[in-house]
């Protein structure tokens, strides 16, 4: 699975994963346990504040480190995030034009579980959050 979902995840108007187009979002790029995702700063995605949503950014951190994890997985396997854990440095307004930009990396790759990292910026290039995850591998089932 890992290696067709991804190709598929990369195409324009992608439908491989939901979540990330309800969101706006693309990856950018997901190999050797590397990944990136943009996800537009609409107002859409704001909370009673006007800012970003916390969770907003925690999806795209989310997204990115599972998507570093799966460029390294074999076909009959898939991955769950275990937990999570993020630390917020600074709000996000949304901007006309503006993204939100999650680097992830694979810390640690083990048989059945992997460690990721990732880095949120905004659309200036300021890091916005920073998360670490841990991913069960398991076999994929019927």
């Amino acid at each position: 699975m890992p290696k067709s979902y991804l190709k598929a995840v990369l195409k324009p108007g992608q439908c491989a994963n939901l979540l990330l187009k309800t969101l706006g979002g693309r990856v950018e790029f997901a190999r050797d346990g590397l990944a990136e995702i943009r996800i537009p700063a609409s107002p859409d995605l704001c909370q009673g504040g006007g800012l970003i949503g916390g969770g907003v950014l925690a999806t795209a951190a989310d997204e990115a480190m599972a998507h570093a994890v799966l460029s390294c997985l074999e076909p009959d396997v898939y991955t769950v995030t275990l937990d999570m854990n993020i630390r917020y440095l600074r709000a996000v307004r949304s901007s006309s034009g503006g993204e939100i930009l999650a680097r992830a990396s694979l810390v640690k790759k083990g048989r059945s579980v992997m460690v990721a990292g990732a880095d949120v910026l905004d659309d200036g290039e300021r890091l916005v959050a920073i998360a670490s995850a841990t991913f069960l591998v398991t076999p994929k089932t019927s």
